[in-house]
């Protein structure tokens, strides 16, 4: 049974529940904060911190990770090619606010995680299961009449699996408590955790952000 917790989450907090329990990201949070903490004790707390010295401070940046992506000129250094180690995390992980320990679960955030735009679609994948399919298009061709003719195929192909069995197209409803069961799988410590689970801690926490519903 879904925890009462869990069952109250959104789209953005789900992301966080697998993404907090990555190991790689909880390792880099704590040498992070560890590093800030150290950079305050030297030059203050913002908004009081010498800033220059700061951000002159080897430790206070990393190379840059994202440099098209970064979150504006608050977060670069006079070397174009650094960040600053908490927006160097942002472009890293996915979000665009000071990175948040993972020790916290979703409702405990003093504020939602603002993530940045889900990764793209990728359209020259090959076809791997009955859930996917691959199209050609002809880019000679002008590409509206191609596009509303794939949509249209597109809609057909997903009815006719839908027909047969397959499950429907994922959303918040219906992936909660699928969603639990691989977080209760995560946190068992039996060792015998699904490959699934593995993914969405490694990346799949990102591809969760495709289910938000657009603005405008």
């Amino acid at each position: 049974m879904i925890s009462e917790r869990l069952e109250e989450l959104d789209i953005g907090q789900w992301a966080w529940e697998f993404l907090r329990r990555n190991p790689e990201y909880q390792a880099e949070y704590h040498e992070f904060i560890s590093t800030w903490k150290a950079l305050e004790a030297d030059y203050g707390v913002p908004p009081n911190r010498d800033f220059q010295r700061w951000k002159n401070d080897p430790r206070a940046s990393r190379p840059s990770w994202d440099p098209s992506r970064m979150t504006g000129a608050a977060c670069t250094t006079d070397d174009e090619d650094k960040q600053l180690i908490e927006c160097w995390m942002g472009a890293k992980w996915g979000f665009y606010q000071f990175p948040q320990d993972p020790a916290l679960p979703a409702w405990e955030l003093e504020s939602p995680i603002n993530w940045r735009p889900a990764p793209e679609f990728r359209f020259d994948l090959q076809a791997e299961s009955a859930g996917e399919i691959q199209l050609t298009f002809d880019l000679s061709l002008p590409l509206p009449v191609q596009l509303e003719a794939a949509k249209q195929h597109l809609v057909s192909r997903q009815a006719a699996l839908r027909r047969n069995g397959h499950p429907a197209p994922r959303n918040l409803d219906n992936q909660r408590e699928h969603w639990a069961r691989l977080l209760e799988a995560l946190d068992s410590g039996s060792g015998k955790v699904p490959e699934e689970a593995r993914n969405m801690v490694a990346r799949g926490y990102r591809e969760i952000l495709h289910l938000l519903p657009k603005s405008g």
